[in-house]
């Protein structure tokens, strides 16, 4: 991830990088370097959104909604989305997951 983050063609603005492959069970399987973190996260919303909508594209499903499973480092999630078949167009589009609180903390603005 490292290396396409930092390559000539995003050095500049930089970009998360996020590996993706068929799940066995069904779905993907997601893992993200992200910029700014400049390491592995648990989980990327937008990369695991995108590899979801890009996955349906490359399936070429004829339904037009949907429900794709992701295991991410961070846990499972899913994406659910509606699409136009023959268009590259996608609407309703959730992910969902687990939450948990995971910080708590003050700040003194003075």
């Amino acid at each position: 991830g490292r290396q396409i983050r930092y390559s000539d063609r995003f050095r500049a603005e930089g970009t998360n990088v996020n590996f993706v492959e068929e799940s066995p069970e069904g779905g993907l399987i997601v893992a993200t370097y992200e910029r700014g973190v400049e390491d592995e996260t648990l989980a990327c919303g937008t990369g695991v959104t995108a590899s979801a909508l890009a996955y349906y594209l490359r399936k070429k499903w004829p339904v037009d909604a949907l429900e794709v499973p992701i295991e991410a480092k961070g846990g499972q999630l899913s994406v659910h989305f509606r699409a136009q078949p023959g268009a590259i167009a996608f609407s309703d589009i959730w992910l969902c997951g687990p939450a948990q609180w995971v910080f708590s903390g003050t700040t003194n603005p003075n």
